[in-house]
């Protein structure tokens, strides 16, 4: 493993991706530690601005929450007449460093608990998808014949319809749905893809001479396969694992947006649907998904240039 990472390290895209993603997750440890705000409580009113800058010239002139009250004006007189108020906008009580959203929950806690969750949906998914396809893949590679065949035909089926499909309909089937059920359904629909350039890697290797001793040796199925091939594809499987975790957040995120995914938990996709719902883009809200798209392509985008890196570094038809 350490040698792994040392020679991944060498690739430029490789140690980008792998620095953004340490970031992230760093944020997501340590946010929690100095500002201790439930993602889902209701503080502030709907689509609050972000008020950092409010709340530090507040400090700094030693303002207090509450403003001072103004006289009154020839409207507040005009609309005293209809039995109206006019409505007193106060100085902020809580810091929001990305503002409220539709129902004044803060965005910054929400997006913080919303990456968490999306990001262990990916891993079980990612887990899920590369374990079902390195298993098929790996067993009807080296065995071969009418299992291989079949194998083969139900990978090709899964591949034909498209997984997405899959995914929507086994989620409405369900009618209870936590990040764990998502990640696993996730999961069971992802794995087609591993499954068959796992096939193919172990195809071209079953007949190797190390293999072959193996054989006359009196070693078993399981022992050949472990010992003597998956060490020959363990760089693809972790470039797999890699690109099947960035698939499982968008999937999430795919799925939360149409009111499948997980509930009564933040995540990255709820939070666009909520947005949408309530129409955050065009009322000006721009802080209650624009952090969160940021976020989904940013983890996207590193997840992908880590795997770019280390099929630059591994592949040596394009090796440098």
């Amino acid at each position: 493993m350490g040698y792994f990472f040392k020679t991944a390290f060498k690739s430029g895209k490789f140690r980008f991706g792998f620095i953004t993603i340490g970031i992230i997750l760093l944020l997501m440890i340590l946010y929690p530690i100095f500002v201790h705000t439930d993602p889902l409580l209701m503080e502030g009113g709907m689509f609050e601005r972000p008020n950092i800058r409010e709340m530090m010239r507040n400090k700094n002139a030693g303002e207090t929450a509450v403003p001072e009250q103004s006289a009154p004006t020839e409207t507040d007189d005009l609309l005293a007449l209809w039995g109206l108020t006019a409505v007193q906008r106060e100085a902020p009580k809580t810091l929001h460093i990305l503002g409220t959203d539709n129902f004044g929950r803060d965005v910054m806690a929400e997006l913080v608990a919303g990456t968490k969750t999306s990001l262990l949906i990916g891993l079980i998914a990612g887990i899920i998808a590369t374990l079902l396809g390195l298993t098929i893949g790996l067993i009807a590679g080296y065995v071969g014949g009418q299992l291989d065949n079949f194998l083969s035909s139900l990978t090709n089926i899964f591949i034909v319809i498209p997984s997405f499909v899959i995914l929507v309909l086994v989620s409405v089937s369900i009618s209870v749905r936590s990040f764990w059920v998502t990640g696993i359904i996730i999961g069971i629909t992802s794995w087609p893809w591993t499954a068959r350039s796992v096939r193919a890697q172990t195809t071209s290797l079953r007949n190797r001479d190390h293999v072959n001793l193996s054989k006359l040796s009196g070693h078993s199925m399981p022992r050949i396969i472990v010992q003597d091939i998956l060490p020959y594809i363990a760089s693809y499987v972790v470039m797999a694992f890699i690109l099947q975790v960035a698939s499982g957040i968008l999937s999430e995120a795919q799925l939360s947006m149409l009111g499948l995914g997980p509930q009564n938990v933040a995540s990255l996709g709820l939070m666009m649907n909520w947005a949408v719902t309530f129409s955050a883009l065009p009322t000006g809200a721009w802080w209650a998904f624009l952090p969160v798209v940021i976020m989904v392509a940013l983890i996207s985008f590193s997840l992908n240039l880590m795997n770019s890196g280390l099929d630059q570094i591994f592949n040596p038809q394009i090796r440098s």
